[in-house]
């Protein structure tokens, strides 16, 4: 693996360099999906259900930062797909709570292990060293991404 030059390890090209990576990287994970059939946004609206439990739809569409017409249409698309349901909110009469379906729950595990499991093939194919430098960034970025 070649050694950073000088220039690529100041913070602003770095910061660059490294954003374009990721946004590669993402993008690229991305296209692993159990299914064709919901989008990416839908996806991240399962994932957030089935990590963090029923929300409201505002709540949701404060999570994925979109407006609440959008995420009216996403919810509505996945309770059509059987994926998610609208339930009465147990304390505000004036709100309905959107929770995860077992079909969602299983689109949700199947995404995540495609993304794995496409991730840990590339991963196998690096040297036992670049394999533990991404170890190292690993850490790195999370430490850089704490608010």
């Amino acid at each position: 693996m070649p050694t950073p030059s000088s220039a690529q390890l100041r913070p602003g090209t770095l910061a660059s360099d490294l954003r374009i990576a990721l946004m590669h990287a993402v993008r690229r994970i991305r296209l692993e999906r159990s299914s064709e059939t919901i989008s990416n946004g839908q996806y991240a609206v399962l994932a957030a259900l089935s990590t963090l439990g029923p929300m409201t739809p505002g709540a949701l569409a404060e999570h994925e930062h979109v407006q609440p017409p959008p995420m009216t249409r996403i919810v509505r698309s996945l309770e059509e797909a059987g994926l998610a349901v609208r339930q009465a909110h147990p304390t505000d009469g004036r709100q309905v709570l959107v929770s995860i379906t077992e079909a969602g729950e299983a689109e949700v595990r199947e995404t995540r292990r495609r993304r794995t499991e496409w991730l840990q093939e590339r991963l196998a194919g690096l040297e036992p060293a670049e394999r533990e430098t991404l170890a190292r960034a690993v850490v790195l970025l999370r430490r850089i991404s704490q608010p």
